[in-house]
């Protein structure tokens, strides 16, 4: 379990005086035991949710002229990274939604709900869903073009 592995992290950042690192972990594991105490099994779609926390929060603090704070948001985030599975390639992505919109039989960018669903679904939360969609929507326009 992830759950366990953080706690782990957590005395290991505990013991070596890592303080930032080791509140991060806190935070985390604090969500982690939320969502299984409210029936959501999923460990890995909440380090998902926290991590996007982290990366808008960053943005925010970017266009708030906060740099510091910013950084300290990506480096959690970066943290949280570390236990999700790595994401899926370029040609991978290509390919996954090259067969969703087969699969789906999309021909524009109206069918665009049904082939997102099946790329989230069959990429086992290995590709980030604001990428995902970008590539959908170029792929699905240049099938409408065409």
């Amino acid at each position: 379990m992830i759950s366990e592995q953080v706690r782990a992290e957590i005395n290991g950042a505990v013991k070596s005086g890592e303080r930032q690192r080791a509140a991060a972990l806190r935070m985390v594991l604090s969500e982690l035991q939320k969502a299984a105490k409210e029936g959501e099994g999923d460990e890995l779609a909440v380090l998902r949710r926290e991590r996007k926390r982290r990366l808008e929060a960053a943005r925010a603090f970017e266009d708030g002229g906060r740099p510091e704070l910013a950084a300290k948001e990506r480096a959690e985030a970066q943290l949280i990274e570390r236990y999700l599975p790595a994401e899926l390639g370029e040609e991978e992505l290509d390919a996954l939604i090259a067969q969703a919109i087969a699969d789906s039989g999309a021909s524009s960018p109206r069918d665009m709900g049904a082939v997102m669903k099946l790329v989230m679904e069959r990429s086992g939360g290995r590709a980030d869903g604001r990428s995902a969609s970008a590539r959908v929507r170029a792929a699905l326009e240049r099938s409408s073009d065409a």
